[in-house]
């Protein structure tokens, strides 16, 4: 390695991202262990409180994950670390709306926050079946449906095109693909908890339970297969301006 300060803040900046890369992927790992552990205790029957506190406590790694996300994309340089500028400093926020990558993760990132507003509504207690789907399962389809958004702009940008998604097969191209099958697992979960004002009844107590299960799943394996994910590999560098 050259002694010069353009290798040292390139090689500085690797480090900060790969770490970022990890904090971001042990985050989903163990988020979305959590959430697997907490749709299994609430399918055995255990009391609701246990449940929705082992999700709060997932959510909080979800939104972690989704912050770091956001991070790790704003101080990607778009042209790879050659591209890094001379007075390039760390950013913790950044507003890059013409990347796909900085949109992926600003969606993810707002559906974790969108998802914490539901986990923390659904401490409420004697909330009426329309309260309930008012302030919790509206804020969890909303989150659900940020999250698929997120999903396909992040394949969109592995592939430079938003119709030619299956193009590429690199660890990327999986990691975003088995979170989008969680994302789609996590709003047919979202959609089986809404609550029949008529009765108050979710629609589907096992639907709900198993597709929050199998989703969180997907999420914490692709967490796991992003700790061997080089932050600055096809994935990023690929990464496009969003159409105008």
């Amino acid at each position: 390695m050259r002694g010069d300060g353009g290798d040292a803040r390139q090689v500085d900046l690797a480090r900060r991202l790969q770490r970022a890369n990890r904090v971001a992927a042990t985050a989903f790992l163990i988020g979305g262990s959590l959430f697997a552990i907490g749709a299994a205790l609430a399918q055995s029957g255990v009391e609701f409180t246990v449940c929705a506190t082992v999700y709060l406590v997932g959510g909080v790694f979800f939104s972690t994950g989704g912050y770091t996300s956001v991070v790790q994309v704003a101080n990607e340089p778009e042209g790879g670390l050659e591209a890094l500028s001379p007075d390039a400093r760390w950013r913790w926020w950044g507003r890059e709306p013409r990347r796909l990558a900085w949109l992926s993760a600003a969606a993810l990132f707002v559906g974790t926050l969108v998802f914490a507003v539901n986990l923390v509504d659904s401490f409420i207690a004697g909330l009426s079946p329309t309260a309930e789907d008012r302030l919790v399962w509206s804020p969890d389809m909303i989150g659900c449906a940020l999250f698929l958004i997120s999903g396909h702009l992040a394949m969109a940008g592995i592939s430079g095109d938003f119709w030619r998604i299956w193009r590429r097969r690199d660890l990327g191209w999986w990691i975003v693909a088995v979170n989008q099958l969680g994302s789609a697992l996590f709003m047919v979960s979202a959609v089986a908890a809404f609550v029949r004002p008529s009765t108050g009844d979710l629609l589907s107590t096992g639907i709900a339970n198993w597709g929050t299960l199998t989703g969180a799943l997907c999420f914490a394996i692709a967490g796991l297969m992003q700790e061997f994910e080089h932050p600055l590999g096809p994935r990023r560098r690929r990464d496009q301006p969003a159409a105008a």
